[in-house]
């Protein structure tokens, strides 16, 4: 791909990629506009980073493992390997946002850039996250990423930005310190598939033996290779989800996508949902509960004998400790949603190998809440386990999940776009609301659409981290989430190291304080009675 004085004249490549130079001595830029996911994400996160994405890994390590020195050259490499993490956002319109990346001229900008971008502080780990969800923000369109590291409150001297003459014996024998490692980024621009994934290729190149020589070659290689002018490798920014197929524009396939996304929207039914209360101040919590190896093993064991995974199991422990609790509206479903990985579904190989970009689409799981008197519990649980499994395979194997989630990325940021420039009105005080719409006599009731709460389903993460592949780390703890609207709710389910953790992620403020705290002891009690029974 050339590159042109942007003075005189730009070029867009087959890929919709712009880039540009200012001058024959400026950098030149890549750029491509948000797609539809992208926007929808984008727009409602300027104000406050409203699902600002976070990961944070408790682990044991030498401390020469994570000096400053080496921890910055493995963030200059990923951030070369992923550009979305290094890039920028420049909004001209609600339609017009694209990302700007700036490959760095020089290992050395490389470093200088990853460095701005990393922190390391003496916080324990309640502190990092509670900073980050209910501080002020720590992201904006100029930084889509940041690393924090953290040595949890302990005493130990700060990492040099340069390493030591320690020599490689010492190394090996040092002892092992807990730190904290916090990677935060945007949703608009990844996904947790992504999220996870870059932190396993960090610990991989952190707990290697690779030395900071070696490291250094690493990185001249993936800047040179990536992202030098005169490289014959296409050039180019991670795909928007959109543009990931293979697209038939006939009318008549898109007259009958509609109609189909029409019909699915129309199955959509729940009615309940938690009581909210006063508008506050957002507060998130995250209260977290692991069960032991042991436990985990009889819970898998458990989940594998009546033929559901563990994620289904929860979506059912979900609705018992919810019916448990329920006493109105017991003749209405109890609907709860969770993400769908599309990358399985793509037709179109991109021109750059990143994993590091945005590709959920969403499903319902809709189950009764009532509870039959005259059925064991155990029965009714493991009965509603595996219609939750149905409805989840039904989702990722539907013929049309690519259109229906095309149609609801649209969809999506057709009222991002509204939502966003409401908000912009308001704030500058030209809001006008639009006129009531005309009354009409003869419409017919509106099934009710509530969803309780949303899931996030991790599946077993051991299966992403290579631990194996780090022995000089050990991670033992891993929280995730992201920054919440007022009155957000999301319950967080996986195993890691061995254990189950489950965790429920929510504003404090937004809802009525019993009723929450009744349904997450309800839940650890359900699964305290029917998946360790």
């Amino acid at each position: 791909m050339s590159c042109s004085d942007s003075n005189q004249e730009s070029e867009v490549n087959s890929q919709g990629i712009h880039c540009s130079l200012a001058s024959q001595a400026d950098t030149w830029k890549v750029e491509r506009p948000l797609g539809n996911n992208e926007l929808s994400y984008y727009l409602p996160s300027r104000e406050s980073g409203v699902n600002d994405m976070y990961l944070h890994l408790g682990f044991n390590a030498p401390e020469h493992v994570v000096r400053r020195a080496r921890v910055r050259m493995i963030w200059a490499i990923l951030r070369i390997r992923h550009p979305l993490l290094a890039s920028k956002v420049v909004m001209h319109d609600y339609d017009d946002v694209k990302f700007v990346f700036t490959p760095p001229q020089s290992p050395e900008d490389a470093l200088v850039e990853a460095d701005c971008n990393l922190e390391y502080k003496t916080s324990t780990k309640d502190e990092l996250i509670g900073s980050y969800l209910n501080g002020a923000r720590t992201l904006s369109n100029d930084r889509l990423s940041y690393l924090v590291v953290s040595q949890g409150g302990t005493s130990l001297p700060s990492p040099p930005l340069t390493p030591g003459s320690t020599s490689a014996s010492d190394e090996q024998e040092s002892p092992s310190y807990n730190h904290d490692l916090m990677i935060c980024a945007t949703h608009f621009n990844g996904d947790g598939m992504a999220l996870h994934q870059f932190a396993n290729d960090f610990f991989g190149l952190l707990g290697s033996e690779k030395t900071i020589s070696d490291l250094e070659t690493l990185l001249k290689e993936e800047l040179s290779c990536r992202w030098d002018r005169d490289s014959t490798t296409t050039v180019a920014l991670p795909n928007a989800l959109e543009d990931n197929f293979k697209v038939d524009h006939s009318k008549l396939r898109r007259a009958v996508e509609k109609v189909d996304f029409k019909l699915s929207q129309q199955t959509i039914v729940g009615g309940h949902s938690f009581r909210r209360q006063a508008k506050q101040p957002r507060h998130t919590i995250v209260p977290t509960v692991s069960y032991d190896p042991e436990r985990t093993k009889e819970i898998l064991k458990n989940c594998k004998a009546h033929g559901v995974s563990v994620s289904a199991a929860l979506f059912a422990i979900c609705n018992i400790a919810w019916a448990k609790m329920c006493s109105e509206k017991q003749d209405l479903p109890m609907m709860m949603y969770s993400a769908l990985n599309i990358r399985p579904h793509f037709t179109v190989k991109p021109a750059n190998d990143s994993y590091w970009f945005l590709a959920v689409g969403y499903f319902n799981v809709i189950l009764p809440t009532f509870i039959p008197r005259s059925i064991d519990i155990s029965s009714v649980f493991w009965h509603r386990a595996r219609a939750a499994k149905e409805q989840t395979t039904r989702a990722a194997k539907c013929r049309m999940i690519v259109s229906r989630s095309l149609l609801m990325t649209e969809e999506r940021a057709q009222r991002a776009r509204l939502w966003a420039k409401e908000d912009d009105e308001r704030a500058q005080g030209t809001y006008v609301p639009p006129p009531p719409p005309p009354a009409t006599t003869d419409a017919a009731p509106r099934t009710p659409s509530a969803a309780l709460i949303g899931l996030s389903l991790l599946g077993n993460l051991d299966g992403i981290y290579k631990h194996g592949t780090f022995p000089a780390i050990k991670l033992h703890t891993l929280t995730t989430g992201s920054r919440q609207r007022s009155g957000g709710m999301l319950l967080f389910g996986y195993t890691f190291a061995g254990k189950l953790w489950l965790s429920l992620g929510y504003d404090v403020n937004g809802f009525e304080k019993v009723m929450v705290e009744q349904f997450w002891e309800s839940v650890l009690q359900t699964t305290d009675e029917l998946l360790l029974k």
